[in-house]
């Protein structure tokens, strides 16, 4: 859906006119309102429709004081230009903690109407993943001993000095974005990714969970489309965590990496001696599962051997290790996913189509990343913190005019290539903010895909997709150059692997690194 300038302009503008009639209360109110509407604001920008996404950090101050709200307020501004919001007491504090995204609280702990110790323990029952720092007198030290076992982060003495209110705000926000990662990863390790963990859940994701909700409810087979990079196991993920299995073995397999002798073993295991280097007795991935759920990716990629014994899982519950003489019963639930057309597979006698009616009983197409730009925000400003999170940094703010780029891209790696172009930004850039220049290899790789920059490389990235042959010679029988070759080999990798960076770079045998160097200097 695309959203026009005009109409928001002329509502954010009548907002603020209005606000002249109101009482300070109803204003303040009205005031947060706008912030909310600002924050969701998308424009148009020629060809699509972004949400503006911020990413200064909101701090809130809580004092009774005004003069040491201000202090603090300035400081903040000055040396780490954050956000930053006031509150007089502790439930005013909590009313705007419903309201707005707040990262980091400083908390007095002397106040009328809710101290600070009421208020801190309100804030950590209701808001465990925001860090809070009490301010506190010489003489305090009762109350900080209490507030500090109560889950504060830090503590500050009044008068506040600033370098010591720095040191310990670029801390508590460390700790906050390593924390919340840490649930996130938690989850995930534990078997209990939900949909809420999701990047795009408010999203273009939206119609995908909901079907993806109902079939967590059931225990039906799914089956999962969709491109490279689009997150089909991560989906997988959220269906297992959502479900009656969460908390039991979730067990991913890429059937398209396993070598096509191993495949029945690694699936359904062996017994010892049962062929050549079977020196021990194996499971198998699917006896591994019991109890929880097996992710078959690139199911496409199995052999027709081995789709008959899959097809006996599906049936009969059960799976039948290599060189045993007996079936074994198995409890799981199959999620399987492909980025091939399944129906094209069977009709060219590639695919059983029995099998593929099996494990079709639930089907979820995930678009690709172009065909849902409102995510890409969202996502930034998520690998921005991952990023961060990992290498103990503060986040750092992108432009509109480096996120406009970043949405104007088609993304043919998807969810995947995002996070690798963001993470690189990231560990390149030297100012404070990262902005268009900061993703120049973005624009390189574009070209490179699409054969733009070089008369000879037109069309390249089409011709490898349709599996036509590289000809050392011109149309005028003029030997290529290397440049030229060079040029039509990379694009060829990347178009085979729908620009995944990482396996193009494995394919070609270059590091990762090199492999974006070449690609910024053939589009140069």
């Amino acid at each position: 859906m695309v959203t026009t300038t005009v109409p928001v302009l002329s509502c954010c503008f009548s907002m603020g006119y209005i606000s002249f009639f109101l009482r300070e209360d109803e204003n303040r109110s009205f005031k947060r309102f706008h912030r909310m509407i600002f924050r969701q604001f998308h424009f148009w920008n020629g060809l699509l429709s972004v949400t503006v996404v911020p990413m200064k950090k909101s701090i809130l101050i809580v004092d009774d004081t005004r003069s040491e709200r201000r202090i603090i307020s300035s400081i903040l501004r000055r040396n780490l230009d954050t956000h930053v919001r006031e509150a007089e007491n502790g439930r005013e504090a909590l009313d705007m903690l419903d309201q707005e995204e707040i990262s980091l609280i400083i908390l007095d702990l002397e106040m009328p109407v809710m101290g600070g110790l009421e208020a801190l323990k309100r804030m950590n029952a209701r808001y465990p993943h925001i860090p809070v720092i009490i301010l506190t007198g010489d003489t305090d030290t009762e109350s900080t001993v209490k507030a500090m076992k109560l889950g504060a982060a830090d503590f500050l003495c009044k008068p506040v000095e600033a370098a010591r209110l720095d040191v310990s705000v670029n801390n508590a926000l460390k700790i906050s974005l390593m924390s919340r990662e840490i649930s996130r990863l938690k989850r995930h390790t534990d078997d209990c990714f939900q949909f809420s963990d999701l990047i795009g859940f408010a999203g273009g994701l939206q119609e995908n969970i909901k079907t993806g909700r109902k079939a967590a409810a059931c225990d039906l087979p799914v089956l999962l489309t969709g491109e490279t990079g689009t997150g089909k196991e991560m989906f997988a993920r959220a269906i297992h965590g959502e479900g009656s299995r969460a908390g039991q073995p979730f067990i991913a397999v890429n059937c398209g990496a396993i070598p096509e002798k191993l495949v029945e073993s690694t699936l359904f295991g062996h017994e010892k001696g049962s062929f050549t280097g079977a020196v021990s007795k194996a499971t198998g991935k699917f006896q591994e599962a019991s109890g929880g759920t097996v992710f078959l990716d690139e199911i496409g990629e199995l052999p027709l051997d081995a789709q008959v014994k899959l097809l006996r899982v599906l049936q009969q519950h059960e799976v039948e290790p290599v060189g045993a003489g007996r079936p074994v019963p198995v409890n799981v639930r199959v999620v399987s996913a492909t980025n091939r057309d399944l129906v094209e597979e069977v009709r060219a006698g590639r695919f059983r189509e029995d099998l593929y009616f099996r494990l079709n009983v639930l089907h979820i197409g995930l678009l690709p990343l172009r065909e849902r730009k409102q995510d890409i925000p969202v996502m930034v400003l998520h690998f921005v913190e991952q990023f961060c999170a990992a290498h103990g940094t503060l986040p750092r703010d992108v432009t509109p005019e480096a996120m406009d780029k970043l949405c104007r891209h088609n993304w043919p790696g998807n969810v995947r290539e995002l996070e690798n172009m963001v993470s690189r930004a990231m560990a390149l850039c030297e100012g404070e903010l990262l902005t268009p220049d900061d993703f120049s290899f973005v624009e390189s790789a574009a070209k490179i895909m699409q054969g733009v920059g070089d008369s000879a490389g037109v069309g390249i990235a089409a011709q490898a997709q349709q599996g036509e042959p590289i000809f050392s010679l011109h149309a005028d029988g003029s030997f290529k150059t290397m440049r030229e070759f060079e040029q039509e080999i990379i694009a060829l990798a990347l178009a085979y692997h729908q620009g995944n960076m990482t396996k193009t770079a494995h394919t070609l045998g270059i590091a990762k690194s090199t492999l974006y160097t070449k690609i910024e200097a053939l589009a140069g």
